[in-house]
């Protein structure tokens, strides 16, 4: 049988804050999606070393921000980055059953979403994401406090669905994460 070693949260942010760093300065993504790779984690399954929950924007694609190869990231994605009981079950199996120890919510500048919820009231099934940023925001108008505050609100949602403080005893963390479209950088721990 297969030893897995599980990383603990605080080595997978320093594995994510590398790769950022090199994306940041690479032309190019250098993550591993060779054809052995895609065969080993066919044969092996996977084995994420972190929990990306992010925005759908095109323009944000957690594999390149962070130098990521094909089985190193569990990508949850969802427009404005809002969490429900869907998203939060995939969270839930990331961290249960491949032992991922390091969930990040990760927000975005510029983020269409955030906007729809500040300065229009669309309705249809869009309405579901922005009354959920709009709950998550108040009255901030500042858009890139709002993206911070909504990063924070699905913090506060992950962190109230699981028994995290049982989870902590075991390495797991959730922490927040606002990326910069302009520049590529993402800063850890808003």
């Amino acid at each position: 049988m297969e030893i897995i070693k599980t990383i603990s949260a605080d080595e997978a942010l320093e594995i994510l804050k590398e790769g950022n760093e090199k994306y940041i300065n690479s032309l190019v993504s250098t993550g591993d999606i060779s054809q052995l790779k895609r065969a080993e984690t066919c044969n092996h399954g996977q084995h994420p070393y972190a929990i990306i929950i992010t925005c759908s924007d095109s323009r944000v694609i957690p594999e390149s921000i962070f130098n990521a190869g094909i089985g190193d990231l569990f990508v949850i994605r969802v427009a404005g980055n809002v969490m429900d009981d869907h998203q939060l079950g995939s969270v839930e199996y990331a961290a249960s059953h491949l032992g991922v120890k390091l969930i990040v919510v990760l927000g975005h500048n510029h983020c269409g979403a955030v906007d729809a919820a500040i300065n229009h009231d669309p309705d249809g099934y869009i309405k579901f994401i922005t009354d959920e940023i709009k709950a998550a925001i108040g009255d901030e108008r500042d858009e890139l406090m709002a993206c911070c505050l909504n990063v924070r609100h699905s913090i506060g949602i992950i962190e109230n669905s699981f028994e995290i403080h049982k989870e902590e005893e075991h390495g797991l963390k959730v922490i927040g994460a606002l990326y910069h479209l302009e520049s590529g950088k993402v800063d850890f721990n808003i």
